[in-house]
């Protein structure tokens, strides 16, 4: 009988503790929430962010703050993530940077990726574009490949720079293709696309916002999709179906916030964000510019960066890849 009683108590006391956050998270947010981008204005992760910005004000009542703080790789802003008091009022929106660095970095990073974040929502992927340039004989990802093998090391693959997402789908094409390809970083994105047109490099991956019109125009070819089939792009195969089903890079854009924020109030974030992206105006929009809207649970985003972390580590300490 008294372990009966004991045990009715030790539940009255749970569910008093439980209380009080539940109620705490139905009455968030009660001030602005900053959302830190970590890069300066204008890229992928800036303009999702701006995008979903408005639909969550809405849905919560108070105002959602977009604040860029670029630099290090991305490391400056996430860190001020990781740091910020755990209370909700401080989140942020990240890119495959986020699962990139713990490999590139090696231990360097001034935080822990696997502990120091809480994941909200995996909000988006992009899938990319294997492009190569008219002059290259190979109307196929098949038949680059073919070529690159015929020509060890003379092929030119042109990204973004050094460990980014672009290098690394390079890279992770050329280990599973086995080929030896000559990696020309560049300092973005824009650069490395710019060379391509001109013919001065052979191929590379974009985004399909990036690349698209010029695969209309016919001065690129692409070769193939990672991810799946695009409506943007319908006549271009999936890597799978172009024999190349292990190249299956699609950067990722997700919110996080820092680890310590109580679940009710992650929860809370994690459904209205997900119903964002996955409904109405929002949801289309996204479509129409390239993203690939998915509207995760943080227990789902959480198994994605702790898959993606391993996939990048394992392709980075392959290629013997140091950050420049």
């Amino acid at each position: 009988m008294w372990a009966l009683s004991r045990r009715r108590l030790l539940a009255g006391a749970a569910a008093l503790v439980a209380f009080p956050r539940a109620a705490a998270a139905q009455d968030y947010p009660q001030r602005p929430v900053r959302v830190i981008v970590p890069y300066a204005p204008g890229g992928a992760s800036d303009i999702l962010a701006r995008l979903i910005q408005p639909q969550l004000e809405r849905a919560l009542g108070q105002s959602f703050v977009v604040d860029n703080r670029g630099g290090g790789a991305s490391q400056v802003g996430t860190q001020a993530i990781a740091t910020a008091a755990p209370d909700g009022y401080t989140l942020g929106v990240i890119d495959s940077a986020f699962v990139i660095n713990p490999g590139l970095f090696a231990g360097k990073l001034p935080y822990d990726t696997r502990r120091d974040f809480a994941p909200v929502s995996l909000l988006a992927t992009t899938p990319l574009v294997l492009v190569a340039h008219p002059s290259v004989a190979g109307n196929s990802a098949q038949e680059l490949v073919a070529l690159a093998k015929a020509k060890p090391g003379e092929i030119t693959f042109a990204s973004a720079g050094l460990g980014t997402a672009i290098h690394l789908a390079g890279e992770q094409f050329r280990q599973v293709a086995g080929v030896e390809i000559n990696h020309i970083p560049y300092r973005g994105g824009g650069p490395s696309v710019i060379d391509l047109l001109a013919g001065k490099v052979n191929f590379t991956f974009s985004t399909i916002p990036s690349i698209h019109e010029h695969v209309r125009g016919g001065r690129v070819r692409a070769l193939g999709v990672t991810g799946g089939r695009s409506s943007h792009l319908p006549d271009v195969p999936s890597m799978a179906e172009a024999g190349l089903a292990g190249v299956d890079s699609s950067p990722l854009f997700g919110m996080v916030a820092p680890a310590a924020v109580p679940a009710a109030i992650v929860a809370r974030l994690s459904e209205t964000a997900a119903r964002a992206v996955r409904e109405g105006a929002l949801n289309q929009r996204l479509i129409e510019i390239g993203y690939v809207p998915v509207g995760s649970s943080p227990a789902e985003f959480r198994a994605r960066i702790e898959a993606e972390i391993d996939k990048w580590t394992r392709i980075i300490q392959s290629a013997n890849i140091k950050p420049s």
